[in-house]
């Protein structure tokens, strides 16, 4: 017997239509956000609608798994948009590939400056949600910014914790001061006009660098046909570590994350840890966590079986909320 509701939900999705979007941000940076704006099935712009900023990993862009989630999202009734961060894919400013996760974090509000804009969005239902690097720059956008009005994350990353404290969260701050004299000298040899050869990688450059297969799976995604893209070479500038590795997404996320939360991990995911860190950190009274049984970090990014799950999650909780 066909399942008539998963039928009604493919049709759904093939009704959804995209377009391209250039989005000025006002970050003193003067970069402009490259990004898709998804429409849903019957869309009326005479209409108000609620809606979503997707942000993408580090070392991502907006046509992989941000792209998939903000679809899948726009399925169920809502405007999704999902953009390349500044100084990277298609966006603009140098030097290219900065990540700056202030900036990052800017970025977000950006879109959602941008939002607001549009006579078909309900400027009071907008909300957020982004995967690894991007879920935790989504999480530090809502502690600064009370326009978004829930939140949710996907095989999060807070990346400052991450560079300090290693992807198991094994590793005391102290360790990182080795990093941090990295990307000091990087700035100095940028200063100075020494050849660019300052790449330090976001996921592992080579299959044989991956140090775990947890990670192996982070070169397939990035660097094989599973889902490569010429805009994401998934490395950074090596000077981006001055800024990382003392930043913590998550500060004063006791006191100001009051919005609802949702965060989405995979059981068997490395990066798990950071999600309950935020789960037990946040203020908000209206917060849950769904863990995807048997998933690790990058199942999530685009194994069908386990986004299907997240997006059963995801959308009725931004539809209750927004």
């Amino acid at each position: 017997m066909k399942n008539r509701k998963a039928d009604d939900m493919t049709d759904t999705l093939q009704a959804v239509t995209s377009e391209d979007t250039s989005i000025q941000t006002h970050n003193g940076y003067g970069t402009t956000l490259a990004a898709v704006t998804y429409l849903p099935a019957g869309f009326d712009a005479e209409g108000s609608y609620p809606a979503i900023v997707v942000s993408h990993p580090g070392g991502g862009v907006k046509e992989q798994t941000a792209g998939l989630y903000a679809r899948k999202l726009a399925g169920h009734g809502f405007v999704t948009i999902a953009y390349d961060a500044s100084f990277q894919g298609a966006s603009t400013g140098t030097p290219r590939q900065l990540e700056n996760p202030y900036i990052r974090t800017e970025d977000v509000s950006a879109v959602v400056d941008h939002l607001t804009t549009l006579p078909y969005v309900d400027a009071d239902r907008i909300g957020a949600m982004g995967i690894c690097a991007g879920a935790a720059y989504t999480a530090n956008a809502a502690i600064n910014d009370p326009r978004i009005k829930a939140v949710g994350t996907v095989s999060m990353v807070n990346i400052g914790q991450m560079f300090r404290n290693g992807w198991d969260g094994a590793m005391a701050d102290a360790d990182a001061a080795p990093v941090l004299a990295q990307a000091a000298a990087a700035r100095t040899s940028d200063a100075t006009g020494a050849p660019d050869g300052n790449q330090f990688p976001l996921a592992p450059l080579r299959k044989e660098d991956a140090p775990s297969p947890e990670l192996e799976e982070a070169w397939e995604y990035y660097r094989t046909s599973r889902c490569e893209h010429p805009n994401a070479p998934s490395w950074m500038t090596t000077r981006s570590l001055s800024q990382i590795v003392t930043y913590d997404a998550f500060h004063k996320a006791e006191t100001f994350l009051t919005q609802p939360l949702l965060l989405v991990a995979g059981s068997e995911a490395g990066s798990k840890w950071m999600s309950e860190d935020l789960y037990g950190r946040a203020a908000s009274t209206d917060k849950s966590f769904h863990v995807v049984e048997g998933a690790n970090h990058m199942s999530l990014y685009d194994g069908e079986k386990y986004v299907e799950e997240v997006v059963g999650a995801l959308a009725p909780f931004f539809t209750e909320r927004l």
